[in-house]
């Protein structure tokens, strides 16, 4: 995908600060990779000889002191309530950038993938609830509606110039759009017994946070100090934990200290100094790298600057870490069987049939209403290829089949089973599909 705007004219640390989509779905696609190889290791372990001190190895009881403060979880909870609440900081201020500046910046833009998006959260719901409501499983509902945007955007990077670049742009903001319905779904819907004491404080942390953002204070570290504080609170209100990663995105300061003219400026006084310290012999290589990183330091805004800090982490840390945890299915007869189950059938059809009808039809629907359009070079057969893949539900499915079913190791490994074939099979059938059938565009301007 050819890269859009001015950041083709500059150093990659330069272009952090215009923030390209491109380099955004090129890090979700080494993602995607890393996430898929961590997930066949943690299977593959589950099922080996070693599988019983791997598994015990998540239940290992870990605390943490600071002072007199003492809390005690698992391995696995930290993991769950504490990485993945930095997982959901990083999904939170790309939600936010996307809304103030990206591909749902405008009704227009955003309208497409949002319509998608409700469709393809509404459809595997109803297909799921056919089987299992009124049933002990009926609460994992809200699994077959999640899309990975890792994964979904690691497959169709696989497809090269084969489709238009309107669709990876289409796809990732479809991904987006659903990670937003995804966090109102865990916070209305899963949320355990309210803890009202804990509540009132997490809202006043929150109310600090709103002031903080109003008030134009860009010391990124006040934000997080407060963060934690708002985390704390909203482990022990019932309210689940991660959603506090989304509230704090919201109110770290977007918007730089310099406009336009001001940045242009600034960049042109500094890369005067860099060309001349290339000249120099004194100066090393990183010396200039360093001073790239500072030019682009200086002059993104907080949130700009802890997003950039995020992604690798997240990327590359924490999102392995989560496949390692969660992913260690025992496969055993009960397992297995339990996928010819309402509970595996719903979760496999939700998402290999109900992700590509509700993406595909809500769409038509949009564009048959003139209220959206076609993407440019999107044909009707790109845009089921995208529903197709867009049932990769994996991280954010299996996530929500951890509030859905608390401490039901048996109904988990069936639900992730079913995530796990779910996933693959959409993989592999959008890919072909995208590769074999959807019409061919002329791409050659790209």
């Amino acid at each position: 995908m050819a890269k859009s705007g001015i950041g083709k004219y500059f150093n990659p640390t330069i272009r952090q600060v215009v923030r390209p989509l491109d380099e955004f779905i090129q890090l979700e696609q080494s993602s995607g990779i890393i996430l898929l190889a961590c997930s066949l290791i943690s299977l593959f372990i589950a099922n080996s000889p070693f599988s019983g001190e791997y598994l015990q190895l998540w239940d290992t009881p870990m605390t943490l002191i600071v002072g007199n403060f003492k809390l005690s979880k698992s391995a696995a909870h930290f993991i769950n309530d504490g990485l993945m609440a930095i997982f959901f900081l990083l999904v939170g201020l790309e939600i936010k950038r996307e809304v103030l500046e990206g591909q749902l910046s405008s009704f227009r833009k955003a309208l497409l993938p949002m319509i998608a998006a409700l469709g393809g959260m509404l459809v595997p719901a109803v297909l799921f609830t056919v089987f299992n409501g009124g049933s002990t499983f009926e609460s994992g509902w809200g699994i077959p509606t999640a899309t990975d945007i890792a994964f979904s955007l690691a497959v169709i990077s696989l497809l090269g110039n084969r489709v238009p670049p309107a669709l990876k742009v289409f796809l990732a903001a479809l991904a987006i759009a659903d990670d937003l319905g995804a966090v109102i779904v865990i916070a209305l819907f899963y949320t355990a017994d309210l803890q009202l004491d804990y509540l009132y404080l997490a809202g006043l942390a929150f109310v600090v946070l709103l002031i903080l953002s109003v008030a134009q204070v860009r010391w990124l570290a006040i934000y997080l100090i407060v963060g934690v504080f708002l985390w704390y609170y909203m482990l022990k209100s019932g309210v689940h934990a991660t959603i506090a990663g989304v509230l704090l995105a919201l109110t770290i300061p977007f918007k730089t200290e310099y406009n336009k003219k001001q940045l242009l400026h600034l960049m042109e006084e500094r890369l005067v100094v860099v060309k001349e310290n290339l000249q120099s012999t004194e100066v090393k290589p990183r010396d200039i790298t360093e001073e790239l990183e500072d030019i682009a330091n200086e002059t993104s805004s907080p949130s700009q600057v802890i997003e950039n800090q995020l992604h690798g982490i997240v990327a590359f840390g924490i999102m392995p870490i989560f496949a390692l945890c969660n992913t260690g299915v025992l496969l055993d007869t009960s397992v297995i069987g339990g996928i010819q189950e309402p509970l595996g059938l719903g979760i496999i059809l939700g998402l290999c049939l109900g992700k590509p009808l509700g993406v595909f039809f809500f769409s038509w629907l949009a564009i048959k209403f003139k209220m959206a359009a076609l993407p440019d070079h999107v044909s009707w057969s790109h845009l089921l290829g995208a529903g197709i893949l867009a049932g990769i539900g994996f991280t954010m499915s299996i996530f929500i089949t951890l509030l859905a079913f608390p401490n039901n190791m048996h109904v988990e490994g069936i639900a992730k089973l079913a995530i796990i074939i779910a996933s693959v099979t959409s993989g592999v059938v959008g890919y072909l599909f995208l590769r074999f059938v959807a019409k061919p565009t002329h791409l050659e301007s790209y």
